[in-house]
């Protein structure tokens, strides 16, 4: 399988995503998305260089993280299925209205096109209220899966 696994900015679970990232790869290709606020921002949690090089050591192949670079996964049938772990508030928000203006969001909007599954790890830190309503609009959505919320989500 060609899986798309795509990382918003919510860099406090980075530490928990790039497990996940790593056991996918070791059985499948894995074509990493980072956003815009993932490959430019440093934090606390890391360099965003650092995440950059993980990513694109894990998955063997270069990081897309322009809009640009993202737009032809659905045309050429990249992927088989996208994971977009974590998911911030305002990805899940822009997902919900249809909105492609960053590397994820037009990666998820053109493999779409394809019928295929778009999984999400939502990550916020509003105790999901906020995102209530854009999760609520996605799940009446064809190809839209959830990762089950937890207490640590």
């Amino acid at each position: 399988m060609n899986i798309g696994f795509a990382m918003c900015g919510s860099f406090c679970t980075f530490s928990k995503v790039f497990p996940v990232m790593e056991t996918l790869a070791r059985e499948h290709k894995v074509f990493p998305i980072l956003s815009a606020a993932s490959c430019t921002t440093d934090s606390r949690f890391g360099k965003a260089e650092s995440f950059i090089t993980l990513a694109e050591r894990i998955c063997n192949r270069s990081v897309i993280s322009a809009i640009a670079d993202a737009e032809p996964i659905g045309p050429k049938k990249l992927l088989d299925a996208l994971v977009i772990a974590p998911c911030t508030g305002n990805t899940l928000a822009k997902l919900a209205h249809s909105i492609a203006d960053t590397s994820v969001t037009m990666a998820a909007k053109s493999h779409l096109r394809n019928g295929r599954p778009v999984v999400i790890a939502v990550s916020t830190n509003d105790a999901l209220a906020g995102a209530g309503e854009n999760i609520g609009k996605l799940f009446s959505r064809k190809h839209y899966y959830f990762v089950p919320f937890g207490q640590d989500s």
